[in-house]
C-alpha cells in the first residue's frame, strides 16, 4: 500500500518538477470553467426573473421564483445522480433512469388511477402524495440494493440486469392499466407522466430541499473516493476504498436524489445524460469536485434557458422536457455508436 502511494507521489512531483506551466494550467482550467458556467447560470437566472415581467414585482418574483426553486432543485438533483451512478457503473451511457425509478413512479400514478379514479391524484394533503411516491421509489431501491448486495457472489451488472428487467414489468404494468382506466382519466393521467414545472405545489419546495442538502452534504464528503473509483474495482481496492460499503452509500444516494426529483416534478429520463456527458467534455481532467458542481451548473443553464426561450419566445408552457427527450435520445445513440466503433 505504501510503495503504491509513494509511486504515486513520486509520478506526481515528476511531472511537475519537468511541466510546471502545463500543471498550473491543468489547476487552473476547471476553476475558469467553473466560474464562466456560474456566471452564465446566474445571468439566464436573472434573465428568468425580469424577462418579460409585468405587473408587479412582488407578484411576478413570487410566481416565478416558485418554478425556478423547483427547476434549480431538480437540475441539481439529477446531475449529481447521473454523474455519481456513471462512476460506480464504469459506464458514461447509464443512468439512474435505467434501474427503473422512472417506471416505478408512472406505475404508482396509474396504480392510483386505476384503483380511485384520476380524483385520486388531486385528493388529499400534496406532501402527503409526496412523501408516498419517495417512499416507495427509495423502499423499491432500498430492496433492489439490500437483497443483490446482500449476498457477495451478486455483481453490480446483476444489479444493473435486475434492474432492467423490473423496469420492463413496471412500464407493462402501467401500460396494461392504462388500456382499462376512462378516457378522460387518460388524459389527466398523461399530465402527471410527463415533467412539468407549471404545476409544482409550493408546499413541497421546501421538504424536497432538505431532503436534496441532505444527500448532497453526504455525497461531498464521498469525492475523494469515487476519484479513486476511476481507476477500476481492483485498483481501488487495492488502494485502501471499501468498494462494497462505497457502492451501497452512492446508490442510496443516488435513489434519494432520484426519487426526490422525479416526485416532485415528473420523470426526465434523458437530463442526467445530457449534462453528465457535457461536464465530462468541457471539464478537464476527471476529479469529481469539478465535474459534479460543473453538471449541476449544465442543468440549471439547460432547464432555466431552455424553460425561459420556450415561454417568452415559442410562448409553450410544456415543451421542455419533450425536447430534452429528444435531444438525449439523439446523444444516446451517438454515444452507443461511437461506443461500437472503439
Amino acid at each position: 500500500m505504501s510503495s503504491v502511494v509513494e509511486f504515486f507521489c513520486i509520478s506526481s512531483c515528476a511531472k511537475a518538477a519537468v511541466l510546471p506551466e502545463a500543471v498550473a494550467l491543468q489547476r487552473r482550467r476547471p476553476g475558469v470553467v467553473l466560474i464562466c458556467l456560474a456566471v452564465l447560470a446566474a445571468a439566464v437566472v436573472v434573465a428568468f426573473l425580469t424577462v418579460g415581467a409585468r405587473g408587479r414585482w412582488d407578484f411576478v418574483l413570487a410566481f416565478r421564483g416558485t418554478k425556478l426553486a423547483a427547476i434549480v432543485l431538480v437540475g441539481v438533483a439529477v446531475a449529481v445522480a447521473a454523474v455519481m451512478f456513471q462512476t460506480i457503473v464504469q459506464n458514461r451511457i447509464l443512468t439512474p433512469s435505467i434501474m427503473g425509478f422512472d417506471a416505478l413512479y408512472s406505475l404508482i400514478q396509474t396504480s392510483v388511477v386505476f384503483f380511485i379514479g384520476a380524483r385520486g391524484l388531486g385528493f388529499g394533503d400534496p406532501r402527503l402524495a409526496f412523501a408516498i411516491d419517495v417512499c416507495a421509489m427509495i423502499g423499491f431501491a432500498l430492496l433492489l440494493y439490500g437483497g443483490l448486495l446482500a449476498d457477495r457472489r451478486r455483481s453490480l451488472h446483476m444489479m444493473l440486469l435486475v434492474g432492467v428487467v423490473m423496469a420492463a414489468l413496471f412500464r407493462s404494468c402501467a401500460s396494461f392499466m392504462e388500456r382499462l382506466i376512462d378516457p378522460n382519466d387518460f388524459v389527466v393521467l398523461q399530465d402527471r407522466l410527463f415533467a412539468n414545472f407549471n404545476t409544482v405545489r409550493s408546499e413541497l419546495l421546501l421538504p424536497a430541499a432538505l431532503v436534496v442538502l441532505v444527500a448532497l452534504v453526504a455525497a461531498w464528503r464521498l469525492l475523494p473516493r469515487l476519484d479513486v473509483m476511476l481507476l477500476g474495482r481492483d485498483a481501488a481496492i487495492g488502494l485502501g476504498v471499501d468498494h462494497r460499503r462505497l457502492v451501497i452509500q452512492v446508490l442510496a444516494l443516488v435513489a434519494i436524489l432520484t426519487s426526490v426529483s422525479t416526485a416532485l416534478v415528473g420523470p426526465i429520463t434523458f437530463l442526467g445524460l445530457l449534462v453528465a456527458n457535457f461536464a465530462y467534455v468541457i471539464v478537464p481532467g476527471f476529479r469529481h469536485i469539478h465535474v459534479i458542481p460543473a453538471a449541476a451548473l449544465i442543468a440549471i443553464i439547460t432547464l432555466v434557458g431552455g424553460q425561459l426561450v420556450l415561454e417568452r419566445v415559442f410562448a409553450l408552457n410544456a415543451a421542455l422536457p419533450m425536447v430534452i427527450e429528444f435531444a438525449g435520445g439523439v446523444v444516446l445513440i451517438a454515444l452507443l455508436i461511437r461506443s461500437s466503433k472503439r
